[in-house]
C-alpha cells in the first residue's frame, strides 16, 4: 500500500539481529585483527572461535551489563580449560579422559542454575578446540591471548552495541507483591471482609509475575547461597500469602474468633491480625528496596501468633476462622524473615529453624548440599551430564582413532544436536543433516569458483556471519547448521588453501558426531523427563503420605511443641521435591508429542502438594516457640486420625497410579468421595485449635490432590470455610525457593 509504514521485524528476529552484531564484530575484529594485522593463525582461531562460542553457541542471559560480567568471571575458566585441552591432548586416551570429566562437569554446571547452564556450551568448546593434535603445547600463550582477546572483544560489545535494558529485578517483583498484600489486608479489615474482584485480579497478576515462567533467566534467584535461597523463599511465601488473603472467609455472622485480650487478638470489630499483616507486608517492601524497616511489626505478628496458637473457643465457626489467620500470620511472618535474609544475608535476623535452615550455613556448605543431593540416577541433571559426557567422549575416541579432519567439528555436533529426548534427538539430527548437506553443496560450489582469492572470503565472512546468527536462532538448526557451515568454510579458507574438500569433510564431521549423539540419546535415559517426572512424583506422595499419617497421628496425642531443625521426615520430602521440581523443569523444556499427551496429570498440583505438606508439618509440629498441646478428646482424635487415613490414602493410590515401574496402568483416578462435610466435621465445644488447624491443612491437600487427579472442585473437599483454593505459592521450577531451575532448597538434594 503505497505510503504505509514499512513493518517492523518481530522482536525474535530483533533479539536475535543485536546478539548476531555483537558477536560478528567481536569475532571477526579479533580475527582479523591477529591474523593479518599480527599474523598470529592460532591466535585468530581462538579469538573468533571464543567469541562464537561464549555467545553465539551459548545462550547467556540477562542484559548486556550481566553477561559482560558472567563473560568476565568466566575468562579464567576459559584459561583453565585450554590450557588442560592443550596438554591433555599430547595421546588420545588422554583427551578421551580429559573429554569424559571436563565433559561431566561443566554439564553437570546447570544445577547452578539458567545463568550456568547458559554458559556450559561454551566453555565445552573452549575444551574442545585445544583437544586435538598437533600437540603444540609451545602455542599455548598464542592460544590464550587469542580467546582472552575475542572474549574481551565480546565484553565491550555486550556494553556498547545495542544494550538491552536490564529487566525488573526480582526483588522488586517481590516488593511489588509484598504492597499488593498490605492492600488486600487493609481492605480485609472492614464489612464486607471480602476482596473487591479488582483486587483479587490485582493479587493474581501479583503472584503470577513471581512465577518463575514469567521471570526473565538472569533475574531467577536460582543460586544457593544464603541470598538466593532467602530471596526464592520470599516470592514463594508472598504468592502463598496473597493466595491465602484472597481466599479468607469472612467471620460468620455475630461471631467474634478468639484470642488472648490485648495480644493481638482479632474480632469483627478489632481487626488487629490483619493491621498486623498489613504492617509487616509494607516493611518488607521497604526492606527489599534497600530502606530500614522497623522490626516492630513483625514483632507485633509474632506475639499475635502466639496469641492465635492457644486461642480456644466453644464455638466452631470461630475456631475455623482462627485456623484461616494463622495461616496468614504464619505466611506473613515467613516473608518478612526470608526478605531480611535476603537482604542482609546471614547477618540478618536469626529465624527459627527448620524451614529456614540455610538461614546461617557459609555458600561452600550450601552448595555442596546442592551438589552432592543431585549425584545419583535419579537426577535429571546428573542424567543429562552422563550422556553428553559419554557421547563427548566417544566422540573425541572416534575422531582420534580415525583421525578424522577437522574433528572438532564432531564434537560440536554431538554437543548441539544432543537433545534430552531420542525423539527429540532424531528430530534434530534429520533437520542438522538436512541443513548441513545443503550448506556443505553452497560452500563446495564457492571454495571451488572462488579458488585461493583470499580477498573475496575476508569481505564475505561478516555480512554471512551476521545472518547465520540472525536466521539460526530464529530458523531453527536446519537454517543454522546451512549457514554455519559455509562460514566455517570461509574461515578456513583463510587459515590455508582449501578446495571443495573442506565442505566434504564437514559434512562427514557433522554425519558422525550427530550418529554418535543419537546413540547415546537412545541409550541413556531416552525418554527424557517423562519416566523419571512420573516416577519422582510417586516417591514424592508416598513420602508425604507418611509425613501425613505421623503428623495427624502426633497432633491428636497432643504434647509439647518445641523448636526443632526440622519436622520428621521432612528432609526426605524436601529430597522429594527438588528430585520432582528439576524433573518437571526438564519436561516443561521437551517439545509435545505422541508420547506426551497435551491433557495430562497437572504435575504442578503435584509439587504444590509437596509443599503444602511441609508447610503444614511446620506450622502444627515446628512452632517458633515452645508451646504444649492438649491432646484432643476422642471424637475430634478419631476424626483427625481418619481425615489424615484418607488423605494420605489417597496420596498412595494416586503414587501407584503415577510410578511408572508399578503394575497399575496410567488411568482415570476414581472420585476421591472427600468432601467438606466428611472431611470437616464439626468438633464438640472446647476442642483444642490444634484440631481445626490440623482440619485446615488435611482439606487445602484434598483439594491439591483432586487437582493432581483432574477431578473437577465440586468433588473434592474445599479448603476452610467453603473457599474456592487459593493460588498458593508454588516454586516453579527454576524459582529457586525450596527451589531453583530443579532445587527446592531443601533436604539433601539442596
Amino acid at each position: 500500500m503505497p505510503g504505509a509504514l514499512p513493518r517492523r521485524p518481530p522482536p525474535a528476529y530483533r533479539t536475535a539481529g543485536r546478539r548476531a552484531l555483537r558477536v560478528t564484530i567481536a569475532a571477526s575484529a579479533g580475527f582479523y585483527v591477529l591474523l593479518y594485522g599480527l599474523d598470529w593463525s592460532v591466535g585468530a582461531t581462538y579469538a573468533l572461535f571464543g567469541a562464537i562460542a561464549m555467545a553465539g553457541l551459548s545462550h547467556l542471559p540477562g542484559s548486556g551489563r550481566q553477561r559482560a560480567e558472567l563473560l568476565l568471571g568466566a575468562v579464567p575458566v576459559c584459561w583453565a580449560l585450554i590450557t588442560l585441552g592443550t596438554y591433555l591432548s599430547v595421546r588420545t586416551w588422554s583427551a578421551v579422559v580429559g573429554m569424559l570429566v571436563v565433559g561431566f562437569t561443566l554439564a553437570f554446571m546447570a544445577v547452578g542454575g539458567p545463568r550456568f547452564a547458559g554458559a556450559a556450551t561454551g566453555l565445552h568448546l573452549m575444551y574442545i578446540l585445544p583437544s586435538f593434535p598437533p600437540y603444540a603445547p609451545g602455542t599455548l600463550g598464542e592460544r590464550l591471548a587469542g580467546a582472552t582477546f575475542g572474549i574481551a572483544l565480546l565484553i565491550v560489545a555486550e556494553l556498547t552495541l545495542l544494550p538491552e535494558p536490564g529487566a525488573l529485578p526480582y526483588r522488586e517483583r517481590a516488593a511489588r507483591a509484598a504492597d499488593g498484600v498490605a492492600r488486600c489486608a487493609e481492605r480485609l479489615r472492614s464489612a464486607p471482609y471480602t476482596l473487591p474482584e479488582a483486587l483479587r485480579d490485582s493479587a493474581r497478576t501479583l503472584s503470577k509475575e513471581l512465577r518463575s515462567s514469567q521471570v526473565p533467566e538472569a533475574e531467577r534467584p536460582a543460586g544457593a547461597g544464603v541470598r538466593q535461597r532467602a530471596l526464592a523463599h520470599t516470592g514463594l511465601a508472598t504468592r502463598t500469602l496473597l493466595g491465602r488473603l484472597a481466599a479468607l472467609p469472612p467471620p460468620a455472622p455475630g461471631v467474634a474468633p478468639p484470642g488472648a485480650a490485648g495480644a493481638g487478638a482479632v474480632g469483627v470489630e478489632d481487626p488487629d491480625v490483619l493491621r498486623a499483616v498489613a504492617d509487616v507486608a509494607g516493611e518488607t517492601a521497604v526492606g527489599l528496596r534497600g530502606g530500614t524497616p522497623d522490626a516492630r511489626a513483625h514483632t507485633r505478628l509474632s506475639r499475635i501468633r502466639r496469641a492465635l496458637t492457644t486461642a480456644e473457643d466453644a464455638l466452631p465457626a470461630a475456631q475455623r476462622r482462627t485456623a484461616a489467620l494463622l495461616e496468614v500470620t504464619d505466611a506473613a511472618l515467613a516473608m518478612s524473615t526470608a526478605a531480611d535474609l535476603a537482604v542482609r544475608g546471614r547477618a540478618g535476623a536469626a529465624p527459627a529453624p527448620g524451614r529456614f535452615w540455610y538461614a546461617r550455613m557459609r555458600a561452600p556448605q550450601l552448595w555442596w548440599r546442592r551438589l552432592s543431593g543431585h549425584v545419583g540416577g535419579r537426577s535429571v541433571f546428573f542424567q543429562n551430564a552422563v550422556r553428553i559426557s559419554l557421547a563427548l567422549a566417544a566422540a573425541r575416541l572416534i575422531a582420534g582413532v580415525d583421525t578424522l579432519p577437522h574433528g572438532f567439528w564432531v564434537l560440536l555436533a554431538t554437543l548441539t544436536l544432543t537433545r534430552t529426548t531420542v525423539r527429540e534427538t532424531r528430530t534434530t539430527v534429520r533437520r542438522a543433516l538436512t541443513g548441513t548437506l545443503v550448506g556443505a553443496l553452497l560452500a563446495a560450489a564457492l571454495l571451488a569458483l572462488v579458488g585461493t582469492d583470499i580477498e573475496v572470503y575476508a569481505v564475505a565472512l561478516p555480512p554471512l556471519m551476521l545472518v547465520t546468527f540472525t536466521l539460526g536462532p530464529v530458523k531453527g538448526v536446519g537454517w543454522s547448521q546451512a549457514l554455519f557451515t559455509v562460514v566455517v568454510a570461509l574461515v578456513f579458507a583463510q587459515l590455508a588453501p582449501a578446495t571443495w574438500q573442506l565442505a566434504e569433510f564437514r559434512l562427514l564431521d557433522v554425519v558422525t558426531g550427530s550418529a554418535i549423539g543419537a546413540v547415546f540419546g537412545l541409550l541413556a535415559w531416552p525418554r527424557g523427563a517423562h519416566d523419571e517426572l512420573r516416577r519422582s512424583v510417586a516417591v514424592l506422595l508416598r513420602v508425604a503420605a507418611e509425613i501425613v499419617v505421623a503428623t495427624t497421628a502426633r497432633t491428636a496425642a497432643g504434647g509439647r511443641r518445641v523448636p526443632v531443625l526440622s519436622a520428621p521426615g521432612s528432609r526426605s520430602l524436601q529430597h522429594a521435591l527438588v528430585m520432582a521440581e528439576s524433573a518437571y523443569a526438564q519436561y516443561q523444556s521437551e517439545p509435545t508429542g505422541p508420547a506426551r499427551p497435551p491433557g495430562g496429570q497437572d504435575w504442578q498440583a503435584a509439587l504444590i502438594t509437596g509443599h503444602h505438606t511441609l508447610w503444614g508439618v511446620d506450622r502444627l509440629l515446628v512452632p517458633p516457640e515452645p508451646v504444649d498441646v492438649p491432646p484432643l478428646d476422642s471424637r475430634p482424635t478419631e476424626a483427625v486420625v481418619r481425615a489424615g487415613d484418607r488423605v494420605a490414602a489417597r496420596m498412595l493410590l494416586i503414587s501407584a497410579r503415577t510410578d511408572p515401574t508399578g503394575d497399575t496402568p496410567e488411568t482415570p483416578l476414581p472420585p476421591s468421595g472427600l468432601r467438606a462435610p466428611t472431611l470437616f466435621p464439626d468438633a464438640p465445644p472446647g476442642t483444642p485449635h490444634a484440631y481445626y488447624a490440623t482440619m485446615a491443612w488435611l482439606a487445602s491437600l484434598t483439594t491439591d490432590l483432586g487437582r493432581l487427579a483432574g477431578e473437577s472442585r465440586a468433588e473434592t473437599a474445599p479448603p476452610v470455610g467453603d473457599r474456592p483454593a487459593p493460588d498458593t505459592g508454588c516454586a516453579e521450577p527454576g524459582s529457586g525457593h525450596d527451589g531453583t531451575r530443579g532445587d527446592p532448597q531443601g533436604g539433601r538434594a539442596s
